[in-house]
């Protein structure tokens, strides 16, 4: 920063009325602005490397710093894992079926209560799950009512955007939140009542009046409008006729407090992969139901799983990892990784009612059901 970078006059000028801050330019405020009372001229300040990419009305996402910590090292699977999962009984299918049944109003119990269990196939699958923890800086100009404030731009250099304290929410959840960079402040006078603390009212453009609702502006004399007595207009409600109402920006303080406002955002990207199954059930219906957690493990960086009796396991989260990481690693930080792996319990039971075989399947530790072809349906109609 030039300390000898002399003032430039005061004239009308767009953006360029908030003040240009290191490691901050190119955060620029919509809208057309009039001459700043004490904020500084944009132009003093050189251009910071690495900030090229702001872009008007906000400084998009800053490049996050380099990872302190080093990257993880391979992961294998767990420890003697318990692969299986008990079988589903009969009673157990028998009691999920008429659950199921009785809560469709359009289907009788009959294959319920006559049908018989002839087999039960299982069909278990496994889902794999990764999580990634992000955290995002963007900055953009900001600007409120003066209300005293000290205005703190001098008071020395502003911390970089990856500098400034943000507390973070519990880990994999989503959060923002909104911080005035400190040093950045600025008082300049409003920019939409020229520091006069009131706007023309825009209801009625400023006059005070508006068109009489009674009579719609005819003012007729014979017999004239007892609303407005002939005048074709009633007093505008919205500025009680002034004409003028408070200032909208600066509520009536005539000066601004504008500063950067750094907005911190943490999301938890979530995605799955379930590995295919060839039992005929929709995989769309397994993502309401929780499985067996075999492995759950977090990481800064996670590595991808090695060792699973499933190739397609470890296929998932080579991909997934390596996905993450390069969308999520150029404009946010990555603080955290995590990997599940589920054992889906799938069982396809075939049973005979009316010499005829049908089937329906018990998924899920929740033991939902799906019976697409369920064989008692009835028209219901509903008055």
């Amino acid at each position: 920063m030039n300390s000898a970078a002399a003032y430039s006059p005061l004239m009308p000028t767009s953006a360029n009325t908030f003040s240009s801050v290191p490691f901050y330019e190119g955060n620029v405020s919509a809208g057309a602005m009039y001459p700043p009372v004490m904020a500084p001229q944009a132009n003093m300040f050189g251009n910071v490397p690495g900030y090229e990419g702001t872009v008007p009305g906000g400084g998009g996402f800053l490049p996050p710093p380099m990872p302190m910590e080093p990257v993880a090292p391979p992961q294998p699977g767990p420890e003697n894992p318990e692969w299986s999962i008990p079988s589903l009984s009969e009673d157990e299918a028998r009691t999920a079926f008429k659950e199921f049944v009785s809560s469709h109003c359009c289907y009788g119990d009959a294959p319920v209560t006559q049908g018989v269990i002839t087999s039960m196939e299982p069909f278990n699958t496994f889902r794999y799950r990764l999580e990634t923890f992000t955290e995002s800086r963007s900055t953009e100009w900001a600007h409120k009512p003066h209300e005293g404030e000290p205005a703190d731009f001098y008071a020395q250099p502003a911390p970089r955007p990856w500098e400034v304290q943000a507390t973070p929410p519990k880990l994999f959840s989503d959060h923002t939140e909104k911080v005035r960079v400190p040093y950045t402040s600025s008082v300049k006078e409003c920019h939409t009542c020229h520091a006069a603390g009131t706007e023309q009212c825009r209801e009625c453009s400023g006059s005070g009046k508006k068109t009489c609702p009674v009579c719609n502006g005819a003012a007729k004399s014979d017999p004239a409008c007892t609303h407005c007595n002939g005048t074709g207009k009633d007093r505008c409600t919205k500025c009680d006729g002034r004409g003028k109402k408070q200032c909208e920006t600066c509520k009536g303080k005539r000066q601004l407090l504008t500063y950067i406002e750094l907005k911190v955002e943490w999301k938890n990207h979530v995605e799955a992969h379930l590995v295919e199954q060839s039992c005929g059930l929709k995989s769309d219906k397994l993502s309401s139901v929780k499985g067996k957690e075999l492995f759950k493990n977090s990481q800064n960086l996670a590595y991808p799983l090695l060792g699973f009796p499933n190739p397609a396991v470890s296929q998932a989260s080579e991909r997934l990892i390596k996905e993450h990481q390069t969308k999520n690693g150029q404009t946010s930080r990555i603080l955290q990784q995590r990997q599940t792996v589920e054992l889906i319990p799938i069982t396809r039971v075939n049973y005979k009612w009316k010499d005829n075989t049908h089937a329906y399947y018990v998924y899920g530790k929740e033991h939902k059901v799906n019976a697409d072809n369920y064989p008692a349906t009835c028209c219901c109609v509903i008055l």
